[in-house]
């Protein structure tokens, strides 16, 4: 992790990474007493969203699902996008070097759409007000009144900062701890977003820890893989300054996302050679630690070890058109698409433009390969890394790719098939973790799993 941004209480670290298993010091990194920022109050690699005198690069929007205006065909988008400004220009001003809503209009919208962030922003607001920081065009990151007794049966006593959109219950949902300033202070937040996975600190306190930010518009959907950062404001006045965001390079994201394995979880490469695999093992050869497919050969080699219930960690990086995929319970013998419970693919996303080949949607990446389709989009760009987390519990299959849950599924609620082929291995409870290439040279490192039995 680059440290230039933060200065570390050690004291802090271990504290909390007694409290936390799946996160450990991924979160714990983020809290610190101080941030280490230079003297013109901007930090290494942030850019400004807002230069203090002018709503240049801002449009308006409101809670609209922004997967359909992202679709919309470019002169569509323009006018909606230039029909907005006139609400923008009437709610919204630059004063002192702040960005001032006064309580009603449209949602100050960035005029650029973002993947993975880090975001910090200052805001004061007034009593009653209502607010919060949409991320990808997705509520929210949650600002109101924590004194405002007619909402505490929402939650608002609970104070500002957590994801309030999220479903009951779910992580992330009410802050962890109450840390809001009294009216007229200032309130600081850093927001770090790797995929869907949102941290929250609020003025220097963790509110929420590596949690899944839900898509309030399709709860089935993950959110958009892209998207703007909006300022929603409504009840009340509120001012915005010191609005600045870093877009974390993907080696970054991916060693946030994984962190250090926790205890329990086992390499089951050693970036060496196949000890410990079985199988077609003449498939692959070992680059620089890594696996890497050979042209022309195909195959399922496996770990000789079996697994009943699981999580294995891994990376992958694919060449244009790449294919490859996980065998989950693999017998020993077969194709692991039918035989074993389950092929997880591992695709290109952009497969049919690659190949000019159409596929199934149940053939897409991260898909219970003929059974269950994984939403698409949320790969690195080809020649990058991407970092995969898969669970297997009993007939359920989850899927995070990239910080995404892209597939969250019970295999043994499946009665369609891809071809009206049979799988007569989806029910298995035991088997074989292995790959599953064709002939492409994709890669593969970092591999580990977990027992959950």
């Amino acid at each position: 992790m680059n440290l230039m941004h933060f200065q570390i209480e050690e004291r802090l670290i271990l504290r909390h990474a007694l409290k936390t298993s799946k996160v450990q010091l991924l979160s714990c990194l983020l809290i610190s007493a101080a941030w280490a920022t230079p003297a013109d109050g901007m930090e290494p690699g942030f850019s400004a969203l807002f230069d203090g005198q002018t709503l240049n690069g801002w449009w308006g929007a409101s809670t609209e699902d922004p997967r359909q205006w992202m679709a919309l065909p470019p002169e569509e988008f323009q006018k909606k996008h230039d029909a907005s400004l006139e609400d923008i220009r009437q709610h919204w001003r630059a004063e002192n070097g702040e960005l001032v809503n006064d309580g009603s209009g449209l949602y100050a919208t960035t005029e650029k759409n973002y993947g993975d962030i880090e975001l910090v922003v200052d805001y004061k607001t007034v009593p009653l007000a209502d607010s919060g920081i949409y991320l990808k065009g997705c509520p929210q990151v949650q600002i109101w009144d924590y004194t405002e007794k007619a909402k505490f049966s929402l939650g608002a006593d609970k104070g500002s900062g957590g994801l309030w959109n999220n479903s009951p219950g779910a992580p992330g949902k009410d802050p962890l701890v109450l840390a809001d300033k009294p009216f007229g202070e200032w309130n600081h937040f850093r927001v770090r977003q790797l995929g869907s996975r949102t941290t929250v600190l609020f003025n220097d306190k963790l509110v929420v820890d590596n949690a899944i930010l839900e898509n309030y518009f399709n709860r089935k959907l993950p959110i958009p893989p892209v998207g703007p950062i909006q300022l929603q404001t409504h009840g009340g006045e509120i001012r915005w300054r010191n609005l600045a965001v870093r877009e974390i390079p993907t080696d970054e994201a991916n060693k946030l996302l994984r962190g250090t394995d926790p205890a329990g979880f086992e390499p089951i490469f050693n970036g060496k050679d196949f000890d410990g695999w079985a199988g077609e093992v003449d498939c692959m050869k070992v680059v620089d630690g890594a696996i890497v497919w050979q042209r022309g050969k195909g195959g399922t080699p496996y770990t000789k070890a079996e697994y009943t219930n699981f999580v294995v960690r891994l990376e992958f990086k694919l060449p244009p058109g790449g294919n490859n995929g996980l065998a989950i319970r693999y017998p020993g013998s077969g194709d692991t698409a039918y035989v074993g419970m389950c092929e997880v693919q591992v695709l290109d996303d952009n497969y049919e433009k690659a190949t000019g080949d159409k596929i199934d949607p149940r053939q897409a990446h991260g898909s219970a390969y003929g059974m269950v389709a994984a939403a698409r989009g949320y790969q690195r760009p080809i020649g990058a890394w991407n970092y995969e987390e898969v669970t297997v519990i009993g007939p359920k299959i989850k899927v995070e790719l990239n910080g995404t849950v892209i597939l969250d599924c019970d295999l043994s609620t499946v009665t369609e098939f891809m071809h009206n082929g049979a799988h007569p291995g989806k029910d298995r409870t035991s088997g074989h973790f292995g790959l599953a290439g064709h002939d492409d040279p994709v890669m593969f490192r970092n591999l580990s799993i977990k027992r959950l039995e």
